[in-house]
């Protein structure tokens, strides 16, 4: 059977490549007599290809050691192997008629050159319908780096629960963009989604049936789910970020433990989505007692280096019990081996030198963050009207909510992170995040919907550089998402402003 035509160029892929040179010449052929050879530490990346290739192809595509020889490729094989001099999380593919040579800085370069490489095969390849034909890769080279060491995705699981099996399905589809870090909010006024040992209550009262918004997302992961999916993230190179929001969004945790209340009197629990009314009591010991075990509990279960407290809209918490709890809760996070990260208001108060400060907001400005910034404390940036993934496309668009205003897929991609905030220059940045909040959300395909076709503008953003940011050439590249989302049952909005193929 003849070939599969090559129906996308080099560098049709997203993010945007930093460096492209085709090659019409050089395509190669995968065939049945395809290979895959992995280089000491690629092992495990030479299988994800493999698995997502075989389904689809029918092909073996054995996977072996490596079968390079002073640099050449065998004939018909991928290869996949390791050079440190690239840099962490960079990579190199060169295609020629004889094979593929895919270099990464480390392993994770090689698993986001995988990325690519899919990207670059037929939408078919999604599928897993065998189609035993040949699958023809475009020529040439490509050398590629991150812009931001951080580029994230959050999933709100406490207004929503999505179970371990969502959680996972939802990741693979942001690593085929090259996020490496999904944050998960874990913890809020409706629900609590986090065994903790020391405090049984939190899951067993706040947990379960008739938590979440309207009462429609019951559920909480066990200490063995989160770990399973810590796990999962590691093997695709994502790093999971817990968020135990304080000293606000805490009426859950007061319902199950009224010890953690001013009066010691449980609230009522709370299935609104209405915000700011609850706060831990700075004043009280037993506030710390309780940070402090739940920041032991979530560093022993989370291998990554960071933990997230939260610290958005304590609207009832007075400036002085906030800067107080701030001032001793951040040192906690210390003591348990992590680096702290929070939302920007916590920049009012004194951080510790490692603290990461996280805008979200939509004002121009923002004082607390400039200072954090000049302090020398590292930002990511998700300014709420261009980043935040439940904001509606259009006033018609459900689900979704509109209070910092419309955010079509242009205005997601309309935006650069240097230029956001005064006195946040390039130099500061970790990175970027495109959160998801959950309180209109009640199905995966819902929170499919509202991630794309929007989490590929924030993607490209955090990792291609400044010099190849243009509308018209994303909105090309975007369109022949399409089919794969398509062939992979991915749901997402039809953007009008994307020329999608019929």
């Amino acid at each position: 059977m003849k070939g599969v035509a090559v129906t996308r160029g080099l560098g049709d892929v997203i993010p945007a490549p930093g460096e492209v040179r085709p090659d019409a010449a050089a395509d190669f052929t995968i065939d049945s007599g395809t290979r895959i050879s992995a280089a000491a530490g690629t092992e495990h990346v030479a299988e994800h290809l493999a698995a997502a290739l075989r389904p689809a192809t029918g092909y073996d595509l054995p996977v072996g050691g490596a079968s390079l020889d002073a640099g050449a490729v065998a004939p018909g094989v991928i290869a996949l192997a390791v050079d440190a001099a690239l840099g962490s999380e960079a990579y190199r593919m060169e295609i020629s008629p004889g094979g593929i040579v895919l270099t990464g800085g480390d392993p994770a370069g090689v698993f986001y050159g995988v990325q690519t490489l899919r990207q670059l095969l037929p939408a078919e390849i999604y599928a897993g319908v065998p189609r035993r034909v040949t699958w023809t890769v475009p020529g040439g080279t490509i050398s590629d780096r991150p812009r931001f060491s951080y580029r994230s995705g959050m999933l709100d699981v406490a207004r929503h629960f999505f179970t371990v099996a969502e959680v996972k399905s939802y990741l693979d589809t942001l690593v085929q963009f090259k996020i490496n870090h999904l944050h998960l909010h874990l913890t809020d006024d409706q629900g609590w989604r986090i065994e903790i040992d020391s405090w049984p209550k939190l899951t067993a009262i706040s947990g379960g049936e008739g938590t979440g918004v309207d009462g429609a997302g019951p559920g909480f992961y066990t200490k063995a789910d989160y770990a399973e999916l810590v796990a999962y993230a590691a093997d695709r190179f994502v790093t999971i970020v817990p968020e135990i929001d304080m000293p606000g969004h805490v009426n859950a945790a007061q319902v199950a433990y009224p010890e953690l209340t001013t009066d010691g009197i449980a609230p009522e629990p709370r299935t609104d989505v209405e915000v700011g009314y609850s706060s831990l009591v700075a004043a009280k010991e037993e506030t710390y007692a309780f940070a402090d075990d739940i920041l032991r509990e979530i560093a022993a279960l989370t291998p990554g280096p960071y933990i997230h407290i939260g610290g958005d809209e304590a609207l009832v918490t007075t400036a002085e019990d906030y800067r107080t709890f701030i001032e001793r809760l951040l040192p906690l996070v210390v003591k348990h081996g992590k680096r702290p990260l929070g939302w920007h208001e916590m920049a009012s108060a004194d951080l510790p030198p490692t603290t990461i400060v996280q805008y979200w907001r939509i004002e121009a400005t923002d004082d607390g963050t400039a200072r954090a910034a000049a302090a020398g404390h590292k930002v990511i940036m998700s300014p709420a009207d261009h980043t935040y993934l439940d904001m509606k496309y259009a006033a018609d668009t459900t689900p979704g909510l509109d209070w910092a205003g419309l955010v079509s897929v242009e205005k997601a991609y309309a935006w650069d992170p240097a230029d956001r905030l005064p006195g946040v220059t390039e130099e500061s940045l970790l990175g970027v995040e495109a959160p998801l909040w959950s309180e209109t959300l009640r199905t995966l395909a819902d929170a499919q919907t509202m991630t794309f076709p929007r989490l590929p503008a924030i993607a490209e953003i955090g990792w291609s550089p400044r010099e190849t940011h243009n509308w018209e050439s994303f909105r090309t590249r975007l369109a022949a998402c399409a089919p794969r989302w398509q062939a992979q049952g991915v749901a997402f909005h039809p953007a009008p402003e994307i020329n999608w193929p019929h």
